[in-house]
């Protein structure tokens, strides 16, 4: 079973590493990180540098695929380049088609969420909008064989959501224990519907300034 991570330049860290974490424990699961070259692909920080050694033709049949999101995720989605073509072609033969933040806009830059429910970064459900998209805020929404998870810490809930699906709910719960995910926060300010107003506009603001014309 080929579990497949579909990387590109600008791609958020933990987007991808959460999900790669309980993936690799999933019994026999064969995790491949994939990228249009063989070669360093950077994260959206420039502090993550990862050596990637298979390509999106090498990995052209993946059991389930996975995008994580990033600040170049709605550029790439909206003018393209070779992670659309590889999940146009790939999502065909895939038992799982998967996005963390977003990773959804490049799903729906491919075509794949016109008339869907689906979830993304709260401050990109416009974006995910114009693709044909119902954006809603759940953590994780399941449309047929796609699967969504919100904005990047989500996408340790997705991937157990995975992982139950490809073998049971008790393997999934002995992976979340194995890597101790019991998520208590300090503040309950983890969703826009939760956070005190100011708060949300001084993360909108921050974010409007590194995406112009996004709504948050």
């Amino acid at each position: 079973m080929i579990i497949a991570i579909g990387l590109y330049p600008g791609f958020t860290a933990l987007d991808a590493i959460g999900p790669y974490q309980v993936f690799t424990n999933i019994p026999g699961a064969d995790v491949v990180l994939c990228a249009a070259q063989k070669a360093t692909v950077d994260d959206d920080n420039d502090l993550l540098h990862l050596c990637i050694e298979a390509t999106f033709d090498d990995i052209s049949r993946p059991d389930v695929l996975l995008v994580p999101g990033g600040d170049s995720a709605r550029r790439f989605a909206r003018e393209g380049h070779p992670v659309l073509d590889w999940v146009r072609r790939a999502h065909p033969h895939t038992t799982w088609t998967t996005s963390v933040c977003t990773g959804a806009l490049i799903l729906g830059g491919a075509g794949l969420l016109d008339g869907q429910l689906a979830t993304t970064h709260w401050a990109a459900y416009d974006d995910l909008a114009s693709y044909g998209a119902r954006p809603t805020e759940q953590r994780v929404v399941q449309a047929g064989r796609i699967l969504t998870g919100a904005g990047v810490s989500a996408g340790i809930d997705l991937a157990l959501t995975v992982a139950a699906k490809l073998t049971n709910p008790e393997i999934a719960q002995a992976i979340q224990l194995g890597i101790e995910y019991d998520p208590q926060p300090p503040f309950d300010a983890g969703a826009p519907s939760k956070a005190p107003k100011h708060i949300h506009d001084m993360v909108a603001r921050v974010i409007a300034s590194r995406h112009p014309g996004t709504v948050a």
